[in-house]
């Protein structure tokens, strides 16, 4: 016998500013999904879970819920004004008695259930959500982004929770490794509909794709018969006028049905532009060591940094990440040791805490009020990368609506901050690049494309982050800040560091499976140890191995052109100017094919190393 939804939205349509949000949507949440709710930033994810939750009203349809289900939703930003400690919050809607569930998720989730509402951090008052929600353990759970302001430890506490409840969920969550693990099917978002797919995140890009393609198909064949209607009317109209007349309110229909089909949001136009080369050593670290009061952050650390690395500092929420890297760019000054960085080192910052932005102004002022953005007496440009573009359309790059760019920053949501904070700082040239959190909030496409940036990259990063696979994906080598002051270096990614503390400790990793497939383990790295070659492909060079097969095929199609053109034995004498031209293009087209073909080779040797 079937069993009977948990939540049901029938004809759901909302209008937010006059702008519509959803139109005639329709789901079904059934008892036991687990599914990833996903969209580009500014799609509705958080709006539908609150109408979900009950707690946004339509302006038309219906949500249905049967008698006696329990739904819990997690916020993003919950309101504590009435209680006196995070604990208060946490076990408010409990039994007198049960109280104990609180502690036990507090463990888990690592925060201080007695710690006052009032000097709680954005961080803990989520945590205090979350803990509220898991305490409750209703039969349907929103989550909207739980993994933001936790750290690995505990998501990885919180997916072996979710991947033992009975009790159903929908997840909004920009973590992949923790949606691929947890997700059976996808609710997807766009351009103000919703698709459900019976499978987990890891197959959604695939799908998404197809989607995507299937409309380009269509979109084609529609603009084909337009066309040929079109020619129609103007060519067999006049002799057939009175018999023809519904095939000319069809080809008016045709035209309605592509003005009405929504475009799809691009890609981000983000680049990241390399200043002028550093110095070799970026920064050198020599037995440093830093506490505050009682607290020790670090002890007798060293660490040699080499132009274009890639370094990840992980660890637990307290543990110091972003103090040592405030250390390691200058910003702190450690207690004993020193810290030398190499010259020419031009840096841009993401800031975790989003301080480069005001929160009052607008997105406009933001950029056009930035003293390096700024250009005198052109109050609607800004220069980008040495170059003068207008406010709007550089916004526009970065997916804003020319709509908003005079909306103050606090309406825009967690991505489109993100997104805001990366405009500022893409702008400027720079070769040391300061990311601190930068993948909360952003979407699946921008994450692509930021990975994808840093890994064309030529200049030095320095990364603190929580999510797994980004980390996987970008780092070159990984600082583990493991408490009491001991950071240890290895090379890689996250993956890396677990098999290798794995091999120094003797440890099994908690998953044999993942264990398996991050391959063979090696021991821990000393900073000595970073400038000798390692036997594996860094980020950028798989980047680059993936990529030359293409820049080899594209210089040997302009090779053959250049040939076939001075081929003409006449080309000389009736235009010498061509001929020289065409001569030294394609002298430079045959070295630097020469060169991608060493470098390819080089790369796959040690990539089979």
């Amino acid at each position: 016998m079937a069993r009977a939804p948990l939540l049901q939205l029938s004809d759901i349509s909302l209008t937010f500013g006059g702008e519509p949000v959803f139109h005639d949507l329709s789901l079904v949440v059934q008892p036991g999904d687990r599914v990833a709710l996903v969209g580009r930033n500014g799609s509705g994810k958080s709006t539908l879970m609150k109408v979900m939750a009950g707690l946004v009203e339509p302006d038309s349809g219906q949500r249905m819920l049967p008698p006696g289900v329990t739904v819990g939703y997690m916020e993003q930003h919950p309101d504590l004004s009435g209680f006196a400690t995070l604990g208060d919050f946490a076990a408010s809607t409990l039994e007198p008695g049960e109280e104990y569930r609180v502690e036990q998720v507090a463990e888990g989730l690592k925060f201080d259930p007695g710690l006052s509402t009032a000097t709680a951090s954005g961080g803990e008052r989520r945590r205090a959500a979350l803990a509220k929600l898991l305490a409750e353990a209703p039969e349907l759970m929103l989550l909207d982004e739980p993994t933001n302001h936790l750290d690995i430890e505990a998501i990885q506490w919180l997916e072996t929770e979710l991947s033992t409840t009975r009790a159903g969920f929908v997840l909004i969550s920009h973590d992949r490794a923790f949606l691929n693990t947890l997700t059976r099917a996808t609710l997807w978002i766009d351009r103000g509909q919703v698709r459900r797919q019976e499978e987990g995140f890891a197959k959604f890009e695939a799908w998404r794709d197809k989607v995507w393609e299937d409309e380009d198909v269509q979109r084609h064949k529609l603009d084909r018969k337009i066309k040929s209607e079109a020619r129609w009317a103007v060519e067999g109209i006049s002799a057939r006028r009175k018999r023809n007349q519904g095939r000319v309110r069809a080809l008016g229909e045709l035209r309605q049905e592509r003005a009405a089909q929504i475009r799809r949001q691009g890609t981000a136009a983000m680049d990241l532009a390399t200043g002028p080369k550093s110095g070799r050593k970026v920064i050198e670290a020599e037995g440093i060591s830093k506490s505050f009061e009682d607290k020790t952050i670090l002890t007798d650390f060293s660490l040699r940094v080499t132009r274009g690395e890639r370094i990840a500092l992980v660890g637990p929420n307290g543990a110091g990440k972003t103090t040592l890297l405030k250390l390691l760019v200058g910003d702190l000054e450690p207690d004993t040791g020193s810290i030398r960085l190499g010259t020419g080192i031009e840096r841009a910052v993401f800031d975790q805490n989003r301080s480069s932005l005001d929160e009052d102004a607008s997105l406009w002022d933001n950029l056009a009020g930035d003293p390096e953005m700024r250009i005198s007496g052109k109050a609607d440009q800004v220069l980008v990368r040495g170059t003068p573009k207008h406010v709007v359309g550089y916004l526009k790059d970065f997916l804003f609506d020319e709509r908003r760019v005079r909306a103050p920053v606090r309406s825009l949501s967690g991505g489109e901050k993100a997104r805001l904070i990366l405009a500022k700082i893409m702008a400027k040239p720079s070769n040391l690049l300061v990311l601190d959190e930068p993948t909360n909030d952003l979407d699946v496409e921008t994450l692509d494309l930021l990975q994808d940036l840093i890994a064309d990259y030529d200049g030095t990063v320095l990364l603190v982050s929580h999510d797994r696979d980004f980390l996987d994906r970008v780092a070159t080598t990984t600082i583990a800040m493991e408490g009491d002051g001991r950071a240890t270096v290895y090379a890689g990614g996250w993956s890396d560091y677990l098999d290798q503390r794995d091999a120094a400790t003797g440890a099994l990793p908690a998953d044999p499976k993942a264990k398996a497939k991050r391959g063979k383990s090696t021991a821990p790295v000393t900073p000595e140890a970073l400038e000798k070659p390692a036997n594996r492909l860094t980020g950028k060079e798989k980047h680059r191995l993936d990529t030359l097969p293409g820049t080899i095929e594209r210089l040997e199609a302009e090779i053959g052109k250049l040939e076939e053109l001075l081929s003409d034995a006449e080309l000389f004498t009736r235009e010498p100017v061509k001929f020289r031209k065409a001569t030294e293009a394609l002298l430079e087209r045959q070295q630097n094919l020469a060169a991608a073909e060493e470098e390819w080779l080089a790369l796959a040797e040690k990539a089979d190393v």
